[in-house]
Order: structure tokens, then sequence, then C-alpha cells
């Protein structure tokens, strides 16, 4: 419904890219395919950012097969919060956040979890129950905290910045946020939202829920519009030097900022979706998009 709705729109409203010229004059041309596993396998991608000293989430342990599970996950009892994600994963998918309650018992979801059924999660990761039936990693890794300001918006899930990026200059930007019916994610295919974003004055602009627009979060009600980002100049810094670490022109890179450490790097996207050009109301021409640089 997504992609018939921006091809309508590509051929109504100036400035508009469709799918097949958003693959045929940014995608293939700018990402080659080689260097696609550098964004769709996690691991590596933490790898590049570290390598390059870029901030993100620090990496606990890489889990690889099935009798790595309790010797590595053992290494991991020292910690309080922990995130474990498919390497290969998308969209959210598989992925566990744990925290200890005051009985020093792993929490999920408002509920006990124990090691068997984390281990049991972990083998299907590895089986590949998360990414389309390939074998995969598990990742453990820090967990991160969302800054209040997200929780001024919503207080729940981890939002996160989507920034798109051709030949390493910011193009147009996003922020993701859960919602009642999300269950947590931000991803605007599972119900999350998008607000747009005022990139020359780093502020919020509307929220788009893939129907309509608003002035605020559908369900708390908290006023975005206008609404200054902190970080912001960190932001567009960090995702910057993102793209000059890796050998991808056209890149959307997702950012949360952590209560503590500031902006973190969460993952990137050598194929980023084009419903950034609705929550902004704006095409990526009209964000200065040049096919020819």
């Amino acid at each position: 419904m997504l992609s018939k709705l921006l091809n309508i729109r590509a051929h109504k409203t100036s400035g508009i890219v469709g799918l097949n010229e958003r693959n045929l004059k940014l995608i293939y041309p700018n990402n080659p395919r080689e260097y696609y596993v550098l964004a769709d396998d996690k691991v590596l991608t933490k790898e590049v950012l570290q390598m390059s000293n870029i901030p993100c989430a620090q990496t606990y342990e890489v889990i690889r097969s099935n009798s790595e599970i309790k010797r590595k996950w053992k290494n991991c009892s020292m910690y309080d919060k922990i995130a474990i994600k498919p390497a290969k994963g998308s969209g959210g998918g598989g992925i566990m956040i744990l925290k200890k309650n005051e009985n020093d018992k792993w929490i999920s979801g408002g509920r006990v979890v124990e090691e068997r059924e984390i281990f049991q999660h972990m083998a299907a990761i590895i089986m590949g129950f998360f990414s389309l039936g390939s074998d995969d990693k598990v990742l453990i890794e820090e967990c991160i905290e969302p800054h209040p300001f997200f929780h001024e918006i919503y207080p729940e899930g981890v939002p996160d910045f989507r920034v798109i990026l051709l030949n390493h200059v910011p193009i147009m930007s996003m922020l993701r946020m859960p919602t009642d019916r999300s269950d947590g994610k931000a991803n605007l295919h599972q119900e999350g939202i998008g607000i747009g974003v005022d990139m020359e004055k780093g502020t919020l602009s509307e929220v788009y829920d893939g129907h309509r627009y608003y002035n605020c979060h559908p369900d708390s009600k908290a006023i975005v519009s206008g609404v200054a980002i902190p970080y912001w100049d960190k932001i567009l810094e960090i995702s910057i030097a993102t793209a000059k670490a890796f050998p991808h022109k056209y890149l959307g890179v997702d950012i949360v900022i952590d209560k503590d450490k500031g902006p973190q790097i969460m993952e990137i996207n050598v194929r980023p979706g084009l419903a950034i050009q609705l929550v902004n109301k704006k095409g990526l021409k009209k964000a200065g998009t040049s096919y020819n640089n």
C-alpha cells in the first residue's frame, strides 16, 4: 500500500522519489552490492563503527553457535541491563531487552524470564528465525536508556532518528516513535509514527501516522511541532562520520540519544525506505538530492 501511494504521489508531486527511481538512481549506482553485508550484519556494522571511534552501544558478546550460548551468557551475568539482537534481523524482530529486578531476576516485557527461555530465544536467532532463514549470530550489547527528551513525548520504547545521507551530506531526517499500538517498536510499518525534522533549525515539525498529520503524539497528546532536538549538531556530525566510514554513498543512519552518553549509532541501512518523504511532506529531490554528484 505504501509503495503504491509513493508511486502515485511521485507523479503528482514534484520532488517525490518513487521506488523504481530510488533503486535505479540512488541505490544501485551508489551502493556496491558486495558491501551490503556491512550494513545487513549488525556485528560487522559495529566493528566498522568502533574502528572509526563512532559512538555506539558497547558489544558484550557475539554468539555464533549453540555450543557457545551457556558459556558466553555467563559473561553477561555482571550486567543489570542488556539487549539481545539477531545480527541480521530487521524491523526490530527478535530483539529482547532484559533488565534485572530487585531479586536479581531477568525481566522482559514486564514478566520474569527464565534462563531456558533466553537460551531458546538465542537458539532461534542462530537458526535464522528472525533473518529470513539464513544462519545468524546473537549480538548481546549494552542496553540504551533513552534520553528524557523522548519520554516527554511518549514514555515507552526506544525512539530513534533516521538520517538519510547522499555523498556524505545529510538530506532528510525524521524521528521514529512508538505508539500504543506498536508494542514498543518505532518502525512505521509496525504502527509507529514518524515526526518530521527541520534540519536547518534542528526542530521537530509534524507527526505522520501513515494516514494523517498531527501537531502532537496521537496517544500522549504531547505537542511536538517546533520542539528543539537535543544534540542536533552532534547527531549530524556522527551521521556524517558514519557515512564516511562505510563504502556506501546513499545511506540511512539510525541514531538514538542515550540519557548518559548522548547520541549513539544504532544501525545503518543501504536501502532506506521512502516514507520519510511523506513524513516531511517533501521529496528527496526537493531536499537537495542531485543524482549527478
